[in-house]
């Protein structure tokens, strides 16, 4: 029996001077109180995360989307309104334009197939897309694996395509796949001994083609079997032709000082690059899905997050993990209107993403530097939620 169960079985006299004999001993001091709780980890995840969102609110930004997973616990956050002009409240599972995070999906389609032994990674591109070499003139063999990392040193089709008339113009003309490599391949491609990392859109472009022609299908259909359907993503699908499917988050822009909607332009229609329409928690279930081995093989994921020297693997980048000194995955992207992260622990139990409609501003091809403070932002966040 301890000593307080037996103060406690003695007469109420017995048990008083008990009391005030050990209070005697003790100098009559009072208990000291127990010290104030620690925040949890999702608490100080959803915090830092809390914090970015009121100061993107207060700027002007007209819808935050946050989600967060810690172990099994779930937090997120809804906040502003779906458009501008009708100002309904967004929901958490509003969906909304996640521009370079399509490339992280690309890329598993393209590793399927190299794990079904269709393709090798490290296959010419000539060798499955035949009409590359004719359209792009590259300096020297391209392989798919160059595609997925960035380092092929293809040039960009983002300039030039914004050279081919106004913005409304631009926005509102369905672009095919050999078009925006016909205006990449306007700019000179320059041989290297040593390609470094040389982000371009026009990579994942190709890697569209190429999936389309090994698979018969168009690449919506194929991401969709490959994991939209698989998953249950919901929220999730490659922008087609036609109006906005509600509900979606609308974007904008401002052209010579006004506001332009930048919802679901014709431009997005079926890019492998950058026309993924998705909500933050498909973000999360995808890549916790994936980084737990469930979308493509093992040693594809290996593959996928090779070298490990390298800031960008084959579709995802990574960040450095200061809780488990590994590293996070996942991706960032910004386009017209929109701004999306989404990153995981290497094993998927801890994850962010964050999407918003930019505070309308002036429209700027290289971005004004918004998703680099949200990368930062949401990295430094996860490292809080050890």
């Amino acid at each position: 029996m301890s000593s307080v169960r037996s103060i406690r079985a003695l007469p109420f006299r017995l048990a008083a001077a008990a009391a005030a004999a050990l209070a005697a001993l003790t100098g009559g001091c009072t208990a000291v109180p127990d010290p104030p709780e620690k925040p949890s980890s999702m608490e100080r995840l959803g915090e830092a995360l809390e914090e970015f969102g009121n100061g993107m609110l207060d700027d002007g930004a007209p819808a935050v989307l946050m989600q967060a997973k810690v172990r099994g616990e779930e937090w997120s956050r809804a906040s502003g309104v779906r458009s501008l002009e009708n100002q309904e409240p967004v929901e958490i599972t509003d969906s909304l334009h996640v521009a370079s995070v399509t490339k992280s999906f690309v890329a598993v389609s393209v590793l399927k197939l190299a794990a079904e032994g269709k393709l090798g990674l490290d296959d010419p591109v000539s060798k499955h897309l035949p009409e590359f070499d004719t359209i792009m003139h590259p300096p020297g063999p391209v392989t798919i694996r160059r595609l997925l990392q960035h380092r092929s040193g293809m040039p960009d089709y983002i300039i030039p395509l914004f050279q081919q008339g106004s913005l409304k113009e631009v926005l509102a003309r369905s672009w095919n796949d050999r078009e925006l490599l016909a205006l990449a391949a306007t700019w000179r491609w320059e041989a290297r001994l040593a390609q470094g990392f040389d982000y371009s859109d026009s990579n994942y472009v190709t890697l569209g083609m190429v999936v389309e022609r090994m698979r018969g299908r168009s690449i919506a259909d194929v991401l969709r079997s490959d994991i939209v359907e698989p998953l249950g993503l919901e929220a999730t699908w490659l922008a087609a032709p036609g109006p906005a499917p509600a509900p979606m988050v609308h974007g904008y822009v401002t052209v010579f000082g006004d506001r332009l909607d930048v919802t679901y332009p014709a431009l997005h229609t079926g890019s492998p690059a950058s026309g993924l329409v998705s909500a933050v928690g498909d973000l999360n279930t995808f890549y916790a899905a994936l980084l737990q081995g469930r979308l493509i093989p093992r040693a594809m994921l290996t593959e996928m997050q090779s070298p490990i020297y390298a800031r960008y693997g084959l579709g995802i980048q990574r960040w450095n993990d200061t809780c488990t000194n590994n590293f996070y995955y996942g991706h960032a992207g910004d386009t017209l209107g929109y701004g999306t992260v989404s990153m995981s622990s290497a094993d998927g139990t801890r994850q962010a993403s964050v999407s918003l409609a930019f505070p309308p501003a002036p429209f700027s091809v290289t971005g004004d530097g918004t998703v680099e403070d949200m990368v930062a932002m949401v990295e430094e966040a996860l490292n809080a939620s050890c």
